[in-house]
């Protein structure tokens, strides 16, 4: 914004003094060659303070900086990326009342600018003036400084070897403007010159004859380079000596240059390097057989590291078999034993019911029930884990879901073990099937309760996390904003192989008969499917730390996260047509039959292209209940979609008996859309479909 102007007054007089005043003040804020500007600090998204405003700047700002028209951007405008760093900054000034003085270098514009802040009075203003002064001119000087007494230090240097080597032949004067070459008797007897003609002055095309002719023009670009710009001189080349022979040489010289900028004269020495060029060839040499090695080495590296590779793929391989045999073989035990359960129930119920004893048949209807209840249950275990099981996503707040679980969690872990919650003030919405949360801290507080056997303390803690690139990276997450819930206890602890297997199926510490070994890999499937991560800490003898990351959900929690009793099934007002589409028949016959049973009219279909035949000729369907998974190219998903596209009032329910979350749009179904998973009680058919057809 611009300098504010003053407010008028009812007297004249003190209205001109006023403007005068702003006049002056203005004129001279302009006057200032530097750039200067008022930030105000402001409250933003991020919380409070967390930004600020440029509200005044001088026509210098835009010189020393680059921006343009800075009044009333916000930081976080123009610089996104570095604004904490200059919150921090100036809001210390802010904070402590103390000038800051630092230097910075803006890549960006090329140049090196002083910044210095100073907070305006009083602090309730939450101002700070800042002046900006380009010194880009000082710090190339300072570096051409220092870049100059380097040189002259290794110049020194170079001749103080030359010296103890005795490596200098000679030295010479040239008097540029006249002209005039002279050199000392060593450069003259190097040379076959006399050496007082050497004294008196040589011609300079005389000193270029002894020049290698390969170098000469290397050697006249160098010199002119030289004597055009200056100051130090160095360059190697090639002399033919008294004797005849060529020796490699390195003239090392000055050129001084005159008020006019032109050169004066051009004094320097030379130095023997004939020996070190010997070195530097058989040092190439060397490196060049170094090279030849190094690359044969490499070539057997690549081959032991593919043969090593096939190794490995053949290891992970004969890992993998292992773990599908440990795996299946848990099921194998699991399902046998719930199929025994079965099987001798009904094969009891066929007994008893041809001896007529039809009083013992709930009893094994009952055992076959709860039989197939497990069943149920170590399929969405094994689906958790593989991240496939149907979830029903719904913004929650964790905090609400611990505190409704602290009593049965109390009453499963005993009166031994001490409960105590930490939820965090503030604690973000995360989105996540609630349901399957309750029974991941359910399995987690169990196995908690069961590394306690002699009693101790168990914590259930909620947090808001925030995880950089490295902290995301080793839970194998994006960085972002998290929530977490962790679950701790004071008992066992465990070994690292332990803490690295305790994630895998059928995996289990605990003695035959006491656990299954799909509690956690449970766990860790649900975090995973819901787009976090599980992570174990624990060490042995001090107990264990399993916590789940979820991401945050920018939304507010629903208020129905602890869903009411189910009502008992509503009966059937009005006749009814529903579309029943499985290509199971055994399983379309109980779904048809228990409708029947509650009084709706029924159709069946075995795939979608007979249901669309079916919905095309019967415009009166009133529901479809269709599986997820169907034949012939066309799935439930999407036969839903097609019918909704001519009828989009058309209520549906979705029965899967595995979870292809990616085909229910990951449980963010359209309205009049419900998922039951099988297998399914009767009573939740009936209520569901008792909800979406509006009985």
């Amino acid at each position: 914004m611009a300098p504010q102007t003053p407010t008028p007054t009812a007297d004249p007089i003190e209205n001109a003094a006023l403007f005068r005043s702003e006049a002056r003040r203005r004129a001279l804020f302009e006057a200032i060659d530097d750039g200067f500007c008022i930030i105000e600090f402001i409250d933003g998204p991020e919380g409070p303070m967390s930004d600020y405003a440029h509200i005044e700047a001088n026509t210098g700002y835009e010189r020393q900086t680059g921006i343009k028209d800075i009044v009333g951007k916000r930081l976080r405008e123009i610089e996104p990326d570095n604004a904490d760093v200059w919150l921090n900054i100036y809001g210390g000034v802010l904070k402590t009342g103390k000038t800051v003085r630092f230097e910075q270098e803006f890549k960006a514009i090329g140049r090196h600018i002083e910044v210095s802040a100073t907070r305006l009075e009083p602090e309730s203003l939450r101002q700070v003036s800042v002046l900006f002064r380009d010194i880009t001119a000082r710090k190339t000087a300072e570096a051409a400084l220092r870049e100059s007494e380097r040189v002259a230090r290794e110049n020194i240097q170079r001749v103080q070897l030359a010296l103890s080597a005795g490596a200098i032949i000679g030295t010479w004067f040239w008097d540029v403007p006249s002209d005039k070459f002279t050199v000392d008797d060593g450069f003259a007897n190097a040379f076959g010159f006399d050496p007082s003609l050497g004294r008196s002055g040589l011609s300079l095309s005389q000193v270029i004859e002894t020049v290698h002719p390969d170098d000469q023009a290397g050697l006249a670009t160098a010199m002119g380079t030289a004597l055009q710009q200056g100051g130090h001189y160095a360059h190697q080349y090639r002399t033919r000596r008294a004797d005849g022979n060529f020796y490699w040489l390195e003239a090392n010289g000055r050129v001084d240059l005159g008020p006019d900028g032109k050169a004066m004269s051009f004094p320097g020495v030379l130095i023997d390097i004939e020996e070190r060029r010997t070195i530097e060839r058989e040092r190439d040499r060397a490196t060049s057989e170094l090279r030849a090695l190094t690359e044969t080495l490499e070539q057997r590296v690549e081959e032991r590291t593919a043969a090593l590779m096939q190794a490995e793929d053949a290891l992970r391989q004969a890992q993998k078999m292992e773990a599908v045999g440990q795996l299946t073989g848990g099921l194998a035990h699991d399902f046998n034993n719930i199929l025994a359960g079965i099987s001798g129930s009904l094969e009891l119920m066929k007994t008893r019911l041809a001896q007529g004893r039809i009083g013992d048949l709930d009893r094994y209807l009952t055992g076959a029930q709860g039989a197939v209840k497990r069943a149920s249950g170590l399929t969405q275990r094994l689906l958790a884990f593989s991240r496939r099981q149907t979830l029903d996503p719904k913004p929650s707040n964790i905090n609400r879901v611990v505190a409704g679980m602290h009593d049965l969690i109390t009453r499963s872990v005993g009166p031994g073990i001490e409960v105590e919650t930490a939820a965090a003030g503030g604690l973000w919405t995360a989105f996540v099937d609630i349901g399957q949360l309750e029974n991941a801290l359910l399995n987690l507080c169990i196995n908690a309760r069961d590394a306690m056997p002699n009693g101790g303390k168990l914590t259930v803690e909620t947090a808001n996390r925030w995880l950089d690139e490295r902290a995301a990276r080793a839970r194998g997450v994006e960085p972002g904003q998290y929530v977490s819930m962790c679950v701790s206890d004071t008992g066992t602890g465990m070994s690292q192989d332990v803490i690295d297997r305790a994630f895998d199926p059928f995996f289990t510490t605990k003695p035959t008969g006491q656990g299954t070994g799909l509690g956690l890999s449970m766990v860790y499937g649900f975090a995973g499917q819901s787009g976090g991560a599980a992570r174990i800490y624990s060490e042995v003898g001090k107990g264990t730390m399993i916590c789940i990351y979820l991401p945050r959900h920018i939304a507010d929690a629903t208020e129905d996260e602890i869903l009411p009793p189910s009502p008992p099934t509503p009966p059937v007002s009005g006749k009814m047509t529903i579309l029943v589409v499985d290509d199971e028949p055994l399983v379309r016959m109980v779904a048809v039959e228990i409708l029947e049973e509650l009084g709706y009219s029924v159709l069946e279909a075995e795939d979608a292209p007979s249901a669309m035949r079916i919905l095309q000729a019967r415009p009166d369907i009133d529901l479809l209940v269709t599986d997820v998974g169907l034949p012939n190219g066309m799935n439930g998903r999407q036969l839903a979609d097609a019918v909704r596209g001519d009828r989009p009032d058309l209520p549906v329910l979705f029965v899967t008996g595995y979870a292809e979350n990616a085909v229910l749009n990951h449980g963010h179904l359209e309205r009049g859309m419900q998922v039951l998973t099988k297998p399914f009680a009767a009573d939740v058919l009936a209520r569901r479909v008792a909800e979406l057809a509006g009985g």
